[in-house]
């Protein structure tokens, strides 16, 4: 027992043994840890997704929803994400797209875009906040570029006018408005029709009803949309992508444009 005992600090006190089991613990240590690694970054999950365009206020069932099979490093930062198809279908009542939004084909499902169908509104003006008002913009197809302007977005708004020798006045009189929602001419949203896609012939904002620079929004575009095409036309152009990660403030653009449509109206004055 005491040569055994002496031979095995013989053998643990020779430098060269204690080198290399610390290099084999080291290599053991690295190999585990790297497959631990590639573990981690290889393991899939299985996510539900949107088979076809799925509109606001539609209501989301088996037919329009599949299982997606995705790495999870890929989706392991989104803490809104839906992981399970039964948060989303076979529920107890059932699940909707929230107004203003939409989910693509192909697309994922948040948090934030669903909620269950009896708590889902088709008024966008619901939550307009307070000190706005809102203001309908006639439009039609070629206008919104074919369609393609979405509730949330955020565009400009050019005006077209002409001076007395019937000379062209163009230029961007209001930058960066978000569109409230997209109206057919029954008054329906566009987007949110029985899962279909309408003509569009308004677009809903919502503006401050009060001086912002020391401009009133929603009075000036009141007033340009009642003084008609035939004064002013409204042009409606959709901002780059900026506008979506960053839009800013909502503001008037041209002091000269603005100045021009007030010469057509007069102001009310206050009474006391």
């Amino acid at each position: 027992m005491g040569n055994i005992v002496t031979n095995l600090k013989r053998f643990f006190s020779n430098k060269n043994t204690v080198t290399i089991l610390g290099v084999i613990l080291g290599l053991v240590v690295l190999f585990y840890g790297y497959n631990y690694r590639i573990d981690k970054a290889v393991e899939v999950i299985t996510i539900p997704y949107a088979k076809t365009t799925i509109n606001a206020t539609s209501e989301i069932t088996k037919d329009n929803v599949g299982s997606k099979t995705v790495l999870k490093s890929m989706v392991s930062n989104s803490d809104n994400l839906i992981d399970s198809l039964s948060k989303i279908i076979n529920t107890s009542v059932p699940m909707c797209v929230t107004t203003g939004t939409s989910i693509p084909a192909g697309g994922f499902f948040y948090a934030e875009q669903i909620d269950y169908c009896t708590n889902i509104s088709n008024n966008p003006l619901k939550n307009m906040p307070d000190g706005y008002k809102p203001v309908s913009l006639p439009v039609d197809l070629h206008k919104t570029y074919g369609n393609s302007m979405y509730p949330n977005d955020y565009i400009d708004l050019y005006a077209r006018m002409e001076t007395e020798d019937g000379k062209l006045i163009y230029g961007e009189l209001i930058e960066k408005l978000p569109i409230l929602d997209v109206r057919d001419n029954s008054g329906k949203s566009v987007f949110a029709v029985n899962g279909t896609t309408t003509t569009p012939a308004e677009l809903l904002f919502a503006v401050p009803n009060y001086d912002v620079a020391g401009k009133n929004l929603y009075m000036l575009l009141s007033k340009a949309i009642l003084l008609g095409d035939n004064v002013v036309e409204l042009i409606p152009v959709p901002g780059n992508a900026s506008y979506t990660t960053d839009p800013g403030e909502t503001a008037v653009k041209s002091n000269y444009l603005m100045d021009l449509i007030e010469q057509y109206t007069v102001d009310v004055p206050d009474e006391q």
